[in-house]
């Protein structure tokens, strides 16, 4: 038995819940990876694993194993990461998750200058706003904005976004400007449907110097940035949105800004990945690449 990569095999069974998945993602048979983790087991002379038709989980000396096999190979990692030649380009693939607008309006302007400056990693983008399982679906890292929900995952803030509330000229020249978040009960509102929950996210204004949410029932609810900034073109309500993706339309007039007195607080993004883990380095060049980006960028605010 090869005893490393018998634990690194029992690792990625328990990060990804099942021994199908991680035969997956290690791209081999599951009757091998079960042998292995079963060698693992004679080999130790106790179970890791309580297993059921329906369900897996660590025994107590499992759990034990487990956090030190997480610590000892991360540690291996980061002692190998150290004597490879600094000189050797950074190579690699990168799997990211994010946003189609955050893609759009930070990345894609800049992605040629990322091959050039990297020209031996090859990138992966998939544009989602959902939840992801980065061990189950082979994701390196995922860039997300807003309150994070508790995953267990790394967080690494990049920065800021200040959202505001806006619509068409044309439409504000039709129904008239709200003046205060009450008055938005009297307008056509645009909701977006959050993929966490799957309902309308709340809109939110700071009020005396308190935040508010505020729940609008709308026509027209939409899970997509990209579709739900068209609808804001059209003139067909109110939405509310980062000032990063809507700055070229305030500045030519088509849409316009208002409520700005009780803009909220600004809104945090943050890059994601997987703890108890050495950053592979390829990963880790774009994650300082993106930082840059943001940091060059003036609609950031810096946290």
């Amino acid at each position: 038995m090869d005893r490393f990569h018998a634990m690194r095999t029992f690792v990625r069974v328990v990060d990804s819940q099942g021994f199908s998945r991680a035969a997956q993602a290690l791209s081999l048979p599951r009757s091998s990876v079960t042998s292995l983790v079963k060698q693992l087991e004679a080999h130790l002379g106790f179970a890791l694993l309580q297993r059921t038709t329906r369900s897996l989980s660590l025994t107590d000396r499992g759990e034990q194993y487990y956090r030190h096999c997480v610590q000892w190979l991360a540690g291996l990692e980061a002692f190998e990461e150290q004597l490879r030649d600094t000189s050797i380009a950074p190579r690699g693939r990168v799997r990211v998750d994010m946003t189609g607008a955050l893609a759009k309006a930070l990345v894609w302007p800049r992605l040629k200058d990322f091959q050039q400056r990297f020209p031996d990693i090859e990138l992966i983008l998939s544009l989602s706003d959902k939840p992801i399982d980065m061990v189950g679906e082979g994701v390196d890292c995922v860039i997300r904005s807003g309150q994070l929900p508790d995953s267990g995952l790394i967080a690494r803030p990049l920065g800021a976004l200040q959202w505001i509330t806006c619509a068409a000229a044309t439409y504000l020249n039709q129904h008239g400007t709200p003046l205060v978040p009450e008055d938005l009960s009297q307008h056509q509102i645009i909701n977006y449907q959050a993929a966490l929950t799957g309902r309308p996210r709340a809109w939110q204004f700071q009020q005396e110097q308190q935040t508010r949410s505020v729940e609008f029932a709308g026509r027209l609810c939409v899970n997509d940035t990209e579709a739900y900034l068209h609808c804001a073109l059209e003139g067909l309500g109110l939405v509310q949105l980062s000032e990063f993706l809507v700055r070229p339309y305030l500045q030519s007039g088509r849409l316009r800004e208002v409520l700005a007195a009780f803009r909220t607080l600004p809104v945090p993004v943050s890059v994601l990945f997987a703890q108890g883990r050495n950053l592979p380095q390829a990963t880790r060049v774009f994650i300082d690449w993106l930082e840059e980006l943001v940091e060059r960028n003036p609609l950031f605010l810096q946290t």
